[in-house]
């Protein structure tokens, strides 16, 4: 039987040399490769994709609207990682833990579209308790959010790390898009389940990759009674069987130790897992911690989960993840 052919259209970038790397030890799919001089051929592109099962797109939004548009000429699957199709009608989210159907959803779909590094920690925070009533779906909710600066794409990364702007020695993080409308709002609030769009306010640290999202629940805005051990509970009932999301547990009578590094953003790092903590406020208040690595989970493994799923493989392969004891397997 011929194995999958995969293209990667747009392998240089970030996101793409990431799938390459994981996709690089992978006998059971043969990726379609161009040669760098190529590489940015529309024709080649084109013949690439007519020759691909499926395709995963690391485009910018409008190239990844035309690279879309050539599969309705083909019978190529897409997996979009850009921005551009998240909400778009008739095209499947590519988050396999979103509810428990969305699995069989992604792996009979034509085309989807995979989720943004911060709406990964957002959702699977959040969606669990809207659904379960705990959290108010009018809830007015405040997200801060602190990423590697690789998430920002090539010209961050070479941006940050230009030995004259000396810019990985700055001891505070450097917020950004705090005056415009993020794009990650739309599907944040979507998926979610939110009726109001979060107040979103992400950040960039001086660390390659990583990332720690913490969203900030004022008591009024869970229902009556709820706190953190409710919150727990369901979020440990609805991940438990879930490889890639874990949930942590912590005493809530025992604080974070002064002068410790605390919920470092790095703990998921070159992995495809994503770790939720809950930390409770002796105001009521609750503060729900998500931690991914913004090229793993949150980019080029959510790829590669949603590829494995369409191509009909072990959802898991190719895929490292975080153990119980906080090695990499």
């Amino acid at each position: 039987m011929a194995k999958p052919q995969v293209y990667i259209d747009g392998q240089a970038g970030t996101t793409g040399l990431r799938i390459r790397e994981w996709l690089s030890d992978r006998d059971d799919i043969d990726v379609i490769t161009l040669p760098d001089a190529e590489r940015r051929s529309v024709e080649l592109r084109k013949e690439s994709h007519r020759a691909a099962d499926l395709a995963i797109l690391c485009l910018p939004d409008d190239e990844a609207r035309i690279a879309a548009g050539w599969a309705e000429e083909t019978s190529t699957r897409i997996v979009d990682a850009s921005t551009a199709h998240r909400v778009a009608d008739g095209w499947v989210y590519g988050m396999p833990e979103l509810h428990p159907g969305q699995r069989d959803s992604i792996r009979e779909a034509a085309l989807v579209s995979n989720p943004g590094c911060y709406p990964q920690g957002v959702v699977l925070s959040l969606r669990p308790l809207t659904e379960a009533g705990l959290l108010r779906a009018d809830a007015e909710v405040a997200i801060h959010a602190l990423s590697g600066y690789s998430g920002g794409g090539r010209a961050m990364m070479e941006h940050w790390e230009a030995p004259g702007n000396d810019y990985l020695s700055v001891p505070f993080e450097s917020p950004y898009a705090i005056g415009r409308t993020h794009k990650h709002i739309p599907e944040m609030t979507r998926y979610s389940c939110l009726q109001h769009e979060p107040h979103f306010a992400p950040a960039v640290g001086t660390f390659r990759c990583g990332m720690r999202i913490a969203i900030s629940l004022h008591r009024q805005t869970l229902a009556d009674g709820v706190g953190v051990a409710a919150i727990q509970d369901t979020l440990d009932s609805r991940y438990a069987d879930e490889r890639f999301v874990l949930v942590t547990q912590r005493d809530p009578h025992v604080p974070f130790e002064e002068g410790d590094v605390a919920l470092d953003p790095r703990v998921c790092n070159d992995t495809n897992s994503l770790e939720l903590t809950v930390v409770g406020n002796p105001l009521g208040h609750v503060l729900l911690i998500a931690r991914l690595d913004n090229l793993g989970k949150g980019a080029a493994g959510g790829a590669i989960q949603n590829m494995n799923l369409m191509l009909g493989l072990p959802e898991e392969r190719g895929l490292p993840q975080r153990d119980s004891d906080g090695g990499v397997v």
